[in-house]
């Protein structure tokens, strides 16, 4: 008997897995990954004032938030999948998602930097104490700690290369990718904290109540990066 007869409903629809996206690199290098994994969206991030998106498979959304609030949706559960830099992944603390892969783009690493008179007479090695202005400040306070070095830390925003110029405190820690930004306000990167790059990530729950779905576009991803 078929299964209109037997209720007059047919095959439960897909459930829709709903990825995080942030602007700026990881939207810009993930989009031509995700369309390589057959995965485009039906406007342009860029253009569109829409914060939820559409692709061109009917079971696959795209959410655009800001990098820091990715491992919060996708811990409870507001997206099933998300990609993040890893730097936002070290900074969050809280658990209920999983990193499942490093997809290699959106790269730069994560360095101590300081003006560059002070760093022709420095030497990180003997460092007790220092001051130090971030975003980060749970990778930081870890990095320093791990060293036996006592710190004040500092959480800015934004324009992190301002602080040492205007006495704020000594160095930073912040992202890196060309260096040319710290050259023009005259810092050097004097100690290395981490390489990033962004990750794909899931939330637990999804992995287990949607596994089907999640899974084949975890494996389209897989796919794309060869």
């Amino acid at each position: 008997m078929s299964a209109a007869k037997q209720g007059g409903r047919g095959a439960a629809p897909s459930p829709v897995v709903n990825i995080a996206l942030s602007k700026g690199r990881i939207i810009e290098e993930g989009l031509p990954l995700l369309a390589r994994a057959g995965i485009t969206p039906s406007e342009d991030p860029a253009r569109s004032r829409k914060l939820i998106l559409d692709t061109n498979l009917p079971d696959v959304k795209l959410t655009i938030i800001r990098a820091a609030d990715v491992p919060t949706y996708v811990r409870f559960g507001a997206a099933d999948l998300g990609v993040a830099g890893k730097d936002v992944l070290m900074e969050y603390e809280g658990d209920g998602l999983y990193e499942l892969m490093d997809l290699g783009i959106a790269r730069c690493r994560l360095m101590v930097a300081e003006p560059a008179g002070l760093a022709a007479r420095d030497d990180p090695k003997s460092w007790t104490r220092v001051r130090v202005a971030t975003k980060y400040v749970n990778i930081s306070r870890r990095h320093f700690a791990a060293k036996g070095i006592q710190t004040d830390i500092i959480k800015l925003y934004g324009s992190m290369e301002l602080a040492p110029l205007v006495g704020l405190s000594e160095r930073i820690v912040d992202l890196v990718s060309t260096g040319n930004t710290l050259k023009a306000n005259g810092l050097v990167e004097v100690e290395h904290v981490a390489d990033i790059s962004a990750w794909l990530v899931a939330n637990k729950a999804a992995m287990k109540m949607k596994r089907d779905a999640v899974k084949a576009v975890v494996d389209r991803i897989a796919a794309a990066l060869g």
